[in-house]
């Protein structure tokens, strides 16, 4: 399996497991020249912005680690052009990080959060 492959395929558990949480998925790799986003879903009235790492291994910081401030700005920026592009409804925001590490899903929510005047 490619890495394109390998990143559908957890983006695909990551969509799975997400649904069977209850989250109503809204949309997946949603790419614009602002920016990239994995999945956007909407838990209630929650709209979460997800990105997803997928790593074979725990060497260099795991999954998690990948998510740097910089990655954060760009997902933030994304958000944003989600929004004004979609204008879905929604009560509150959240950026959450699903983390795949040999076939196990750890799901970080509230894993960052945007700067004051962002959103």
């Amino acid at each position: 399996m490619n890495t394109t492959q390998s990143g559908a395929a957890g983006e695909q558990a990551a969509c799975d497991y997400l649904t069977g949480k209850g989250y109503r998925v809204l949309a997946r790799n949603f790419r614009k020249p602002c920016g990239e986003l994995d999945i956007v879903a909407l838990d209630g009235k929650t709209l979460v912005f997800v990105e997803v790492k997928k790593r074979a291994s725990a060497a260099f910081g795991g999954p998690a680690a990948a998510v740097t401030v910089s990655k954060q700005r760009k997902v933030i920026a994304a958000a944003q052009c989600f929004i004004k592009e979609k204008s879905p409804k929604f009560d509150s925001i959240r950026f959450d990080v699903l983390c795949l590490l040999a076939g196990e899903i750890t799901h970080l929510e509230n894993a960052f959060l945007p700067r004051r005047g962002t959103l």
